[in-house]
């Protein structure tokens, strides 16, 4: 009977810490990040377009493309492809992506194409690409919407964002809200 009220207090006493101490914690924590622990929005004319560290598919000719998503930009089920390197199936997509870009962009050489724009992230949600990804779109971009080359590169260095640590990237969705307001 002594171990069976040792056992009902330890019960009780891990799910109060389990279900209400440790929930509680997270929450206060979350209170003291930006925008209060609900992700960092962008937002255009009082309207939120999207979140700065997800992901968002634009597959138009007349915007920047952002990295491939192994999930299809769906944020409630983020994952990567799992297939190695060495995956026939997985070498047939990059393969796949890679011909898209020489199609769309038929002044490239697929010694150009950064990898980080035919392959997926681990995440499949990633909102960033490497300045050399958004750089190879710049002629596509000017010609599409009838802008000077020079601007679009412009518009495209303004938004590289240095790290301390790891290499420098560009918000794909940033960049694309900066192109909207470009004259």
């Amino acid at each position: 009977m002594k171990n069976i009220f040792s056992l009902i207090k330890l019960t009780v006493a891990l799910l109060l810490l389990f279900i209400v101490i440790y929930p509680l914690a997270i929450y206060g924590i979350g209170q003291l990040a930006p925008n209060q622990g609900k992700g960092e929005t962008i937002t255009v004319n009082d309207k939120v377009v999207g979140y700065q560290k997800i992901g968002q598919k634009f597959d138009k000719s007349n915007y920047f493309w952002g990295r491939p998503s192994a999930v299809d930009y769906n944020a409630a089920g983020s994952a990567g492809s799992n297939k190695g390197p060495s995956n026939a199936d997985y070498l047939a997509l990059v393969q796949k992506r890679i011909d898209t870009l020489l199609l769309v962009h038929p002044y490239l050489k697929k010694s150009d194409i950064p990898s980080d724009m035919v392959t997926a992230s681990g995440s499949g949600l990633d909102p960033n690409i490497s300045p050399q990804g958004a750089l190879i779109q710049v002629k596509r971009i000017a010609k599409e919407r009838k802008l000077d080359e020079a601007k679009v590169k412009a518009l495209v260095e303004s938004k590289i964002n240095s790290a301390i640590v790891g290499p420098e990237t560009v918000n794909v969705l940033e960049l694309n809200v900066a192109l909207d307001a470009l004259r």
